[in-house]
């Protein structure tokens, strides 16, 4: 294409992001939970999956109990949280707003975002804000903000080193070559474990938005329970981290792909958002604005958004 489009030059740019967000964990003054503290993490499409693996990685780092939900689906009035922490690359989110608006009418809890247009109201609903405004982005489709905002949350949570291992894959995963066979595959399951099912989570989002493509997740070990049903000749499975023991022959034994790479899996989530990119432009569709999408939901219409 003569011109890249700016979900191409998006992903593109996540390695010096990530280094960003890095340098923003490690300041001192970085408002995020301290250790202890019990934390809910909200969001809404893409940034809910971040808040999933957000929560795994805190919990895993012994720093606290961390629950993640969709901010239309939070049941915070009901229960005693530390800090709500609320993941918004527009800032516009109506469920999000709405949720911290009844948080601080509650009050005795304190509030922080990680938010992308820093001019947005979400700004002035909030105790704290970490501020990515060199993350945000002008596609519809979610990559750069969403992998920026988990790599702040992921090195504040004591992930410092992996998240360096993770720019140096990230760049790699960039280099990578995207297999015909992905781009022409008829449908993919994503798995994970840990937090590295909100991974999964989120790649099934990205094909579906970028590409319109059948596309499902699930918890590596619940795949197993049915949905391997579903795998066949032609079609994907792809694995975020180590597989479970024996998955990978059970999957290839069905005459479908299975996908498992030796780099940090939210680099692996980098060469998704690439396929799901190849994939748009294979079938003619733009993925800066994808059917029946906009960049963010404020509930006085009816269109869906990325959030």
């Amino acid at each position: 294409m003569s011109e890249l489009e700016f979900m191409a030059q998006e992903i593109l740019g996540q390695p010096e992001c990530w280094r960003e967000a890095a340098r923003i964990a490690a300041v001192p003054s970085c408002p995020l939970p301290a250790p202890g503290q019990r934390v809910a993490v909200v969001g809404c499409g893409t940034s809910w999956f971040m808040a999933q693996s957000y929560a795994a990685l805190r919990e895993a780092a012994g720093l606290g109990g961390t629950d993640a939900f969709a901010a239309s689906e939070a049941p915070v009035a009901g229960r005693a949280y530390d800090a709500v922490v609320a993941i918004s690359r527009s800032g516009t989110t109506t469920e999000v707003l709405r949720l911290l608006d009844e948080v601080r009418a509650r009050g005795g809890v304190r509030t922080v975002a990680l938010i992308g247009d820093v001019e947005s109201p979400m700004v002035d609903a909030v105790d704290d804000v970490v501020r990515l405004p060199f993350a945000d982005e002008r596609s519809v489709v979610q990559t750069r903000f969403a992998t920026t905002a988990l790599t702040v949350l992921r090195a504040h949570a004591g992930g410092a080193d992996a998240v360096a291992a993770a720019v140096h894959d990230a760049e790699a995963a960039l280099e990578a070559p995207v297999e015909g066979a992905w781009v022409d595959a008829e449908q993919f399951s994503f798995l994970g474990q840990g937090w590295t099912y909100g991974l999964a989570n989120e790649a099934a989002l990205k094909m579906r938005e970028a590409s319109q493509s059948w596309t499902e997740s699930y918890p590596a070990m619940e795949y197993r329970h049915g949905p391997v049903a579903i795998a066949a000749p032609g079609r994907v499975t792809w694995m975020f981290g180590a597989a479970p023991e024996g998955l990978g022959e059970q999957v290839r034994g069905t005459g479908a792909r299975f996908v498992a790479h030796d780099r940090d899996p939210l680099a692996e989530l980098v060469l998704v958002q690439r396929v799901a990119l190849e994939r748009a432009r294979a079938r003619g569709l733009d993925p800066d604005s994808p059917r029946s999408l906009t960049r963010s939901v404020v509930l006085d219409g009816a269109a869906g958004g990325a959030n």
